[in-house]
């Protein structure tokens, strides 16, 4: 089922790279961007990641960062420590939640994604994201989700290609309206 504005995630737990368990439900009263990201090596993901962590701080206390990757778990926290991601990094390995909510595997939009952010990826590799083991799809279009504090989805984006998101600044306009 895709998701679109005005609709509620009922539900969506998943194990965190904190060793917890995160659920949906842990949102409540509180703004959040989900988004449904590649592999965990994904140089462009980790770019992304690397920008959240850094800017966290400008989007406020009432909001949470909820990044789901298609990839085991132990893989996962081995990949994503050296960010210190002050929010909830999440495994989805079985692909449960991204085939339930519709998040796309398109090779040709992989194509794109590379072509086009070439530069992103050069950016990418000069900070060390270089995908030597890959456990996960690289065929994932990623899925950005902004919630508001009831729990409605106020936008769902469905990225064009593999390295499309909403941007950061859309986010934090959200976060802080």
């Amino acid at each position: 089922m895709k998701l679109n504005k005005g609709d509620v995630i009922e539900t969506l737990a998943l194990p965190s790279t904190q060793g917890d368990t995160f659920d949906i439900k842990d949102l409540a009263g509180k703004k959040a961007i989900v988004t449904f990201y590649r592999f965990a090596t994904c140089p462009f993901c980790n770019l992304r990641i690397n920008e959240f962590t850094k800017r966290y701080r400008e989007l406020g206390d009432n909001f949470q960062v909820i990044a789901i990757f298609d990839s085991p778990l132990d893989f996962l926290i081995k990949s994503t420590k050296k960010h210190n991601a002050p929010f909830k990094i999440l495994a989805d390995e079985n692909f449960d939640y991204f085939k339930k909510y519709d998040v796309e595997q398109s090779a040709w939009k992989f194509l794109i994604g590379s072509t086009l952010g070439f530069f992103r990826l050069l950016k990418a590799f000069s900070k060390g994201y270089i995908p030597m083991q890959m456990k996960g799809s690289m065929r994932t279009v990623p899925v950005d989700i902004l919630i508001n504090e009831d729990g409605t989805i106020e936008r769902a984006y469905y990225a064009k290609n593999t390295t499309d998101h909403l941007s950061f600044d859309e986010v934090k306009t959200f976060s802080m309206g």
